[in-house]
């Protein structure tokens, strides 16, 4: 049972109390969640002020929502119900360094950019750029959101080494990131993608790393998924090791003649023929960017090697192309994340073109098997079910995925955001363990928990 649209007199003041004069207020315009307005906005200065506003929440059956820099506040289910829509922006600040152990502990509330700006100064980086601009430390862990640098470092959850939250009980915990042999620990693992549906982190303490003393890429034009998985199992099966292999597919690639299947030579044109000329606004080939690291000469002798792999048609860059660090979608469209083994990626992105029956844009990271999608926001939700089903049919033998990460409302409310869990039940223990009131962001934890 929850407050619904009961009045609660005296709430607004009591939230008041805890964060602070004008930290507390009724909700506006723009406080919602995937479409949930809210009732009421709390700003709390600290961790022990988080604890009073879910202590309140608890006190009056009220549902909590946390929020960073709202770069991904769309993103999964709507919650079932939203009275207060918790603001993380004061839990901000570089905390503690340990340069010892290359350690930093930052507040939840934190810009990913501000923390990479502090730790600058002192030659080091956090080894996450994900991308979602001013994306919060907290914000990033609570979808578990990742870059191009995730193919050598991992994932943000893996570079966690503590993590300090509030129950929704209102208690203050802290939990090591990884358990033995860098495994990752339970709970403080299950934070990471958990859309705050298991408790507001308010802190994190994270692994550093001195920055590369070189940056280089080799961008290499690409025609065709079948190409980038070629060219991406060498890469892979040598000993260059990048730091991060992206790939960009417009909607507006076509086929090189032959078809999708047909043999491509290095420099992507179908063995045997020449490239069809490209004009109009819709002209243009993808692009495999390949991202090294390390010091000039050892980045020079590697950039070599990989130039041998890529052929003539690479070229090398100071800088990244424009898209990196970008989804390839905007606005209302119908964002699609698609995770599959390295090997079976070139299918899937095959299984959604045919599924659409229309160009769809593809863009991310080509060696991890992770890539997103966008559907046009005119889809009709009845012909983005139908996408969904076919495609996931394809990626099921694949042991892969398909999830829905944004969509107009419409949409959103017809179809399956996940697909088949088969750890539902396993989730559904852990929200009714840590979250047993459901007031933590209700309806948002995978499977509409």
């Amino acid at each position: 049972m929850t407050s619904g649209d009961q009045p609660l007199p005296g709430i607004g003041g009591r939230l008041e109390k805890i964060c602070g004069s004008g930290f507390a207020r009724p909700a506006g315009g723009a406080d919602e969640v995937a479409g949930r307005p809210a009732r009421w906005v709390a700003v709390p200065g600290s961790p022990a002020a988080v604890g009073e506003v879910l202590r309140l929440a608890a006190e009056y059956d009220l549902s909590v929502v946390a929020r960073g820099a709202g770069t991904k506040i769309d993103w999964g289910a709507t919650p079932a119900h939203l009275d207060i829509l918790l603001d993380t922006g004061r839990l901000a600040g570089v905390w503690h360094r340990s340069t010892g152990e290359l350690t930093a502990e930052v507040g939840a509330g934190t810009p990913i950019r501000a923390v990479q700006a502090v730790l600058e100064r002192s030659g080091q980086r956090l080894p996450i750029d994900v991308r979602s601009e001013g994306a919060t430390v907290g914000g990033v862990v609570a979808a578990d959101e990742a870059g191009p640098l995730r193919h050598r470092h991992g994932s943000p959850c893996s570079q966690v080494v503590e993590v300090g939250y509030v129950d929704a009980g209102g208690e203050p915990v802290r939990l090591a990131g990884t358990g033995p042999e860098g495994a990752p620990a339970e709970l403080a693992s299950l934070l990471c993608g958990s859309q705050g549906a298991l408790g507001v982190l308010v802190s994190a303490t994270l692994r550093v790393q001195p920055v590369p003393a070189r940056r280089f890429w080799l961008l290499r034009p690409v025609w065709t998924p079948l190409e980038v998985h070629n060219l991406v199992g060498e890469i892979l099966a040598s000993a260059i090791e990048p730091a991060a292999i992206e790939v960009d597919l417009p909607a507006a690639v076509p086929e090189p003649v032959g078809g999708p299947g047909y043999p491509a030579d290095r420099g992507g044109h179908p063995a045997g023929t020449a490239r069809p000329a490209r004009s109009g606004p819709t002209g243009g080939s993808g692009t495999l960017a390949v991202l090294i690291e390390g010091g000039p000469a050892e980045v020079a002798e590697r950039a070599r090697r990989l130039g041998r792999i890529l052929g003539t048609a690479a070229r090398g860059a100071a800088a990244p192309p424009p898209w990196w660090r970008r989804y390839p979608f905007d606005g209302d469209d119908v964002a699609l994340r698609i995770e599959v083994p390295i090997g079976d990626l070139h299918a899937a992105v095959y299984a959604l073109r045919d599924a659409a029956g229309t160009p769809v844009a593809v863009r991310g990271s080509a060696g991890l098997g992770v890539v997103h999608a966008a559907l046009p926001a005119a889809t009709p939700p009845p012909r983005v079910a139908a996408i969904l089903t076919s495609v996931r049919d394809v990626l099921a033998a694949r042991s892969g995925r398909c999830l829905v990460l944004a969509a107009p409302p419409e949409v959103r409310g017809a179809v399956d955001l996940w697909g088949q869990l088969p750890d539902l039940p396993l989730l559904r223990r852990v929200k009714e363990r840590y979250d047993p009131d459901h007031r933590l962001a209700p309806g948002r934890f995978p499977g509409g928990l």
